[in-house]
């Protein structure tokens, strides 16, 4: 059993305080979160929109909800009243559908392009020109209910702590140059449990973290 209070504490302590942590509660009960919440975590983060759903109806209002996996537009709409950050934004579709469905409750919703920094084939993302093409175009100029705030990317699976330090210095490079341009940038959204440390040495200042508050997942 994990000592999730005991966690939440260790990582408060450890991370500078400009770095926020998203406490990824995907697959875990209520009680979990709230263990987590009683310790003082308020922004937990999930990957699918049902399950996200369900736990914003039960548990306490003041959490901040992150939508952390891939998003499909058609089910857009199930999130669109609470949720506060959409991590994985990987293409401008996306983006006008979040945009409608914010809309439709008089809100705009903060949301983060995903550029694809790994090798691995089964990472969805953007590569970093289509982040310009995206922030520049007309489409986006004209939504109102969707703010672009930051960027988001996942290492490559490996041991290879350099490779995994270059795609994160890659990414840091990318948003240091978008940021330039777009005041609304804040957050770059970079590590997990395995990989953070080198994600907050290359800049992050967003790590999402489960197994390691929460224990193994409960697949069923």
């Amino acid at each position: 059993m994990a000592n999730i209070k005991e966690n939440i504490n260790k990582y408060r302590e450890e991370l500078p305080e400009e770095v926020c942590l998203v406490a990824v509660s995907k697959t875990k009960p209520n009680e979990d979160l709230l263990e987590a919440y009683e310790a003082g975590q308020r922004v937990f983060g999930e990957n699918k929109i049902q399950e996200m759903t369900d736990k914003y109806e039960a548990l306490p209002k003041d959490i901040e909800w992150h939508m952390i996996g891939h998003v499909q537009s058609n089910k857009v709409k199930y999130m669109a009243s609470y949720v506060h950050l959409i991590h994985a934004v990987h293409k401008l579709k996306l983006l006008k559908e979040i945009n409608k469905r914010a809309k439709e409750h008089d809100r705009v919703i903060e949301c983060l392009l995903q550029v694809k920094i790994a090798e691995e084939d089964t990472k969805y993302g953007m590569d970093a020109i289509e982040v310009d093409h995206i922030l520049a175009s007309e489409a986006y100029q004209q939504m109102e209910n969707v703010k672009v705030v930051g960027l988001m990317g996942m290492a490559t699976l490996t041991e290879d702590e350099s490779q995994i330090g270059q795609e994160f210095a890659f990414l840091k490079k990318k948003y240091d140059e978008v940021a330039a341009n777009n005041p609304d940038f804040k957050i770059l959204s970079m590590g997990m449990s395995g990989d953070y440390p080198i994600a907050i040495k290359n800049g992050s200042n967003m790590v999402r973290i489960g197994s390691s508050i929460f224990g193994a997942r409960n697949y069923n």
